[in-house]
């Protein structure tokens, strides 16, 4: 996905919400029975729309809060973690039981970490001398197309 930032005149290379797991949205659709465990008594109505009301303040906390991965011609934003990319090195993608082995055995303790369960990962290591963090795992759904535009293949 590419785009145009007329108002800042940069490119953004790659886009991507890293959006909770639908489980999530499952498991906090209990709070509906919750609130009407505890309003139905006194009130109905106020039991109905409140447990309407905070089932949707939850919806939108998840989204909104979910991180975003940004690739622009300048940087790479993943989360609220950013980088300018001539400090960024060869790229890789993990997925599978390889990309297990890197969030597990394979795993630096100093290295800034971004997961969201199973989903695939890239490697992003980090060329600044002065950076304590040897490298950056990030989820994504999208492993192979992130490693390739952060390479500048795309």
């Amino acid at each position: 996905m590419q785009g145009f930032s007329w108002w800042d005149g940069i490119m953004t290379l790659f886009r991507e919400r890293l959006y909770a797991a639908p489980w999530l949205f499952v498991a906090t659709a209990l709070i509906m029975p919750a609130c009407l465990g505890i309003f139905w008594p006194i009130n109905r109505t106020v039991g109905i729309v409140l447990a309407i009301v905070m089932y949707g303040v939850i919806v939108a906390l998840l989204i909104g809060f979910s991180p975003v991965l940004e690739v622009t011609s300048e940087e790479f934003r993943a989360g609220r973690a950013n980088i300018e990319r001539e400090y960024i090195g060869r790229v890789e993608s993990f997925s599978g039981a390889e990309a297990s082995l890197e969030r597990g055995r394979r795993l630096d303790a100093r290295a800034w970490l971004l997961l969201r369960g199973s989903l695939p990962i890239v490697k992003v290591p980090i060329l600044d001398a002065a950076d304590p963090v040897p490298y950056w795992i990030v989820s994504t759904r999208r492993p192979h197309e992130l490693a390739s535009v952060l390479n500048g293949e795309k």
